[in-house]
């Protein structure tokens, strides 16, 4: 928006604000959101067809594995522009010059504070109560916050200048469309539904429900439904879309509980959050690496999930290959996200074709969007392998044993009359 001069810029060339553009996108949001809602809407047949196991499988395990990099970056100190290490400029240490005890990214203290956390969680497993083994993430972030105010990464400044009370339309946008970004937030939208149905298979398996049949897929259909229209709530509450909280699977896991009743109870006590903002500010003033200790084991069980769900498909060869093709791209766009930067060089006025090729580099630098439309694809165009279930497999030795089993046979068929004549002469010996 500032390229085009849709936004303005300073004298010197910096950013200006530009509520304009923000409302722009906001409501250009808005109005892609009603993709995700018509898609909802699809019969279960045909998303069961699109949705099987063997795409929601790796679909999650990658959602896990690319959520880790940000808590253990978080671990190390932030994820944001400190996480570089910056040699100037207000991100030289984390989490920013001023902040009480900053240090650089990746500092032996921050490694430890999130060890902390990890370590306690740990240990509640092992040596905790029926109760604490439940509360065993609270327990671990509650140790993580007493450490840090000891020793005096909390601040109080976010606290203070937070305001008592606050509510939605405080402050407006003007909502108008923006043409050029409406085909990169349909992938968006896209994207956010792929990771919706991740996350909604991975709810289901840790709260050991099936994966499979009409129940679930009508769950998918509801969840799908929900956060389309939760991005649409979201664009006309002045905020840009919002994608489905991984880390509430991890708990889940953990904690045992999957009671509806408790999702109610943290949906009030979020409400009361962001009405109150000092609750809020509180939460926010946790430093990054107590954070960061908690929510990489959270990561790490919505990736173990995935793998669970993998674990429930029949390892044909056409369902290896499939696995293969779509998590070896998947791999690797997670573990070099810029792999696609550079494909697209157009430099040219027409908005819609670049607002196009963005739409396609977005999916392809997103491992588990790229993993999952390949899974899509192929699990469609491949062909069902007729297997014999029954058809006994041999290793090299067992087959080896058949053979010598085989010869033996036939060596003893051939001399039966002999054997008979030996063992006439041994009886007539033992008489």
């Amino acid at each position: 928006m500032y390229a085009t001069g849709y936004c303005p810029s300073n004298p010197d060339g910096s950013k200006g604000p530009c509520p304009r553009g923000y409302g722009a996108l906001i409501g250009t949001a808005t109005l892609c959101s009603l993709l995700e809602i018509g898609l909802s809407f699809t019969r279960p047949k045909l998303l069961k067809k699109l949705f099987p196991p063997l795409v929601t499988g790796p679909t999650v395990a990658l959602i896990g594995i690319s959520l880790v990099e940000s808590g253990f970056k978080n671990w190390a100190g932030g994820s944001g522009e400190c996480s570089e290490r910056p040699t100037s400029g207000p991100y030289v240490l984390c989490p920013a010059v001023g902040a009480p005890h900053a240090l650089p990214w990746g500092s032996a203290e921050f490694i430890g504070l999130g060890f902390s956390v990890f370590a306690t969680i740990i240990l509640c497993e092992r040596f905790g109560s029926s109760i604490m083994k439940s509360c065993a993430v609270v327990i671990g972030l509650l140790v993580g916050c007493i450490i840090a105010a000891a020793t005096g990464y909390f601040s109080s400044t976010g606290i203070d200048a937070a305001p008592a009370a606050s509510f939605i339309w405080v402050k407006t946008f003007p909502l108008t469309v923006y043409g050029p970004i409406i085909l990169p937030l349909l992938a968006v939208y896209i994207v956010l539904m792929m990771e919706a149905i991740g996350d909604i298979s991975a709810t289901c398996d840790v709260s050991r429900l099936s994966v499979q049949g009409p129940l679930f897929d009508s769950r998918i259909q509801g969840g799908v439904l929900a956060d389309g229209l939760n991005g649409l709530l979201a664009g006309l509450f002045t905020i840009t879309p919002m994608s489905t909280f991984a880390q509430n699977n991890g708990v889940i896991a953990l904690t045992r509980c999957a009671n509806r009743k408790a999702g109610y109870a943290c949906c009030f006590f979020l409400l009361i959050m962001g009405i109150f903002s000092k609750f809020a500010a509180a939460l926010v003033a946790i430093p990054s690496a107590v954070l960061g200790g908690m929510t990489t084991f959270l990561f790490s069980a919505v990736a173990i999930s995935g793998i669970r769900i993998i674990s429930t498909i029949h390892f044909s060869r056409r369902n290896r290959f499939i696995l293969t093709a779509a998590m070896s791209l998947g791999f690797g766009a997670t573990l070099v996200p810029t792999w696609f930067t550079y494909v697209f060089t157009y430099s040219g006025g027409n908005k819609a074709k670049q607002g196009f090729f963005n739409a396609i580099e977005l999916i392809c630098e997103t491992g588990f969007a790229l993993t999952a439309f390949v899974s899509i694809f192929l699990n469609l165009i491949l062909p069902e392998e007729i297997e014999d279930e029954d058809a006994r497999s041999f290793t090299a030795e067992e087959r080896e044993r058949e053979a010598e089993r085989e010869d033996y046979g036939k060596g003893g068929s051939g001399s039966e009359e002999g054997d008979v004549e030996k063992t006439d002469r041994v009886e007539g010996v033992a008489k």
